[in-house]
């Protein structure tokens, strides 16, 4: 069975969510993961599916128009257990440059994997959210190495425990 990832980018509308996911459907393509955001007017989406060619695909999307759309054959993901423990990092600050690299640079040298991140700015204020998975017993480390990041760059950082999806 084919894996794929796809991306959709365009300007943001009512029903591009119903007109992307129906196209996929068409041709058998099941949704296993996604994330859809609107940013500044723009909307993004990037999913996984599984069913039918990355051709088949990319002939069900063609219609759709004002969107940029990619898709590519994917490798499935190895049944690995999850080797970290699940935390939220959240950043709230004055906008400024470097915030994302400067956080996501102490997280990665900590031996932590970002799973998600978002981040807003509203104004003067910067928000930043990761799930990060971290190395079990290295939070403490993480969280002064965080501490450190955010009085060089002027932002408050939290390091917390999150809870682990129940499905």
């Amino acid at each position: 069975m084919n894996e794929l990832a796809i991306t959709v980018i365009g300007p943001d509308r009512t029903g591009i969510v119903a007109d992307v996911s129906e196209a996929l459907a068409g041709v058998g393509a099941n949704l296993s993961d996604s994330t859809m955001t609107r940013l500044r007017g723009h909307f993004a989406m990037t999913l996984i599916c599984t069913g039918p060619t990355a051709e088949d695909v990319e002939k069900a999307l063609l219609p759709l128009t004002g969107v940029l759309t990619t898709v590519r054959a994917v490798a499935p993901e190895a049944d690995a257990d999850v080797a970290g423990e699940p935390y939220l990092v959240s950043v709230h600050g004055a906008d400024r440059l470097g915030i994302v690299a400067a956080v996501t640079r102490v997280v990665a040298a900590a031996g932590g994997n970002i799973t998600d991140l978002t981040t807003r700015l509203t104004g003067p204020l910067y928000v930043l959210i990761a799930e990060v998975d971290v190395p079990p017993g290295s939070a403490d480390d993480l969280a002064a190495r965080l501490a450190v990041a955010a009085q060089e760059l002027g932002v408050d950082v939290t390091l917390r425990r999150a809870e682990s999806d129940v499905l």
